[in-house]
């Protein structure tokens, strides 16, 4: 598992819970590997096992931020209950089921709209913290791409609470635009993931386990499998000169039959692979460049402006210009 940086102020929120109780957070940080005199951004695995003996000392696997403690073990159980869901549609409502349950407040919510899902929170008794809402989709998102084996790309983040001391730590995390000060706290992504299958096991979630939370912090690399052959493939070329999928078939030695069969089983076509590609570098350069939205578009391989911008509105449901100028807004 490859190692992330997680920046010091979620460790900051992450011992607040610790603080509440009376218990002194050096020793804790010291037992993970954490110089609790001076520290920055920490590994994945170090959060993971601060994580871990946070929720044993307190009881609560989310931080006591909900109005009922998640008790050790219930992310396992939830792991354990969308499994056999089928679907990410019935896996995610599955999820949110036992949530609600579980954290009672928070309330999750699932719902669907042109052309985009949302899972949407409320709570009862007004806005939460920040870090409530990072952690919740931290464990929704981290169990959902896992179970599909590929990432959800994030159209939008809202957040119903005012901006936190460190929400450039938030605008950088989620890879999408953030906005707080919201009527109302959801994820939104293309709702065609909904329909994705799953591609675990009861014998996979056992390893998936064993280094959870620490691997949900990575949201889903594309690392594993035939997939992750044919996005190396696409990422060694620009994409105004990819190969076809004949060619990176032959490139990876096996027949267009085969690699389809292949790429199908991990719930992954070879479109949607050059599309995930496509709409992580546009969102990439809209946010980091000063290219014009049609140099973006030749460079990443659209002949006419007008097919990059039809693409750009079915990945996100806003135009290049709409997200470059709203990105990080509140």
């Amino acid at each position: 598992m490859k190692s992330r940086m997680i920046a010091p102020g979620f460790v900051e929120d992450a011992l607040d819970s610790l603080r509440l109780k009376g218990i002194d957070p050096a020793p804790v940080l010291r037992s993970v590997g954490i110089d609790p005199q001076s520290f920055g951004p920490v590994t994945n695995e170090q959060y993971g096992a601060l994580w871990l003996t946070i929720a044993t000392l307190s009881g609560d696997e989310f931080f006591g931020l909900a109005a009922h403690p998640m008790r050790p073990g219930a992310f396992r159980l939830l792991c354990y209950t969308v499994i056999h869901a089928g679907t990410l549609e019935r896996a995610l409502k599955r999820a949110l089921t036992f949530l609600n349950i579980v954290l009672d407040d928070p309330n999750g919510e699932l719902r669907q709209a042109g052309g985009l899902a949302e899972i949407v929170l409320t709570d009862q008794s007004g806005p939460r913290s920040a870090f409530t809402y990072r952690t919740y989709w931290l464990i929704l998102l981290g169990i959902a791409c896992w179970l599909i084996g590929r990432r959800i790309p994030l159209n939008r983040v809202d957040f119903s609470c005012q901006p936190p001391p460190n929400r450039l730590e938030y605008l950088q995390f989620f890879g999408a635009p953030v906005h707080f000060g919201e009527t109302r706290s959801r994820i939104a992504f293309r709702a065609d993931y909904l329909k994705l299958p799953i591609i675990r096991d009861e014998k996979a979630l056992k390893h998936f386990l064993r280094a959870a939370p620490a691997n949900i912090l990575l949201r889903y690399r594309h690392d594993q499998g035939f997939t992750a052959g044919v996005r190396h493939r696409l990422r060694g070329t620009s994409p105004d000169n990819w190969p076809d999928f004949e060619a990176v078939a032959a490139h990876m030695k096996l027949s267009p039959a085969t690699l389809r069969r292949r790429l199908k089983a991990e719930g992954q076509s070879f479109a949607a692979i050059r599309d995930d590609i496509r709409q992580a570098e546009a969102q990439r350069l809209l946010r980091g460049s000063t290219n014009t939205v049609s140099q973006i578009a030749t460079a990443l391989g659209y002949t006419e402006p007008s097919a990059f911008h039809r693409a750009f509105v079915k990945w996100t449901g806003m135009t290049p210009l709409a997200f470059r100028k709203g990105e990080g807004g509140f």
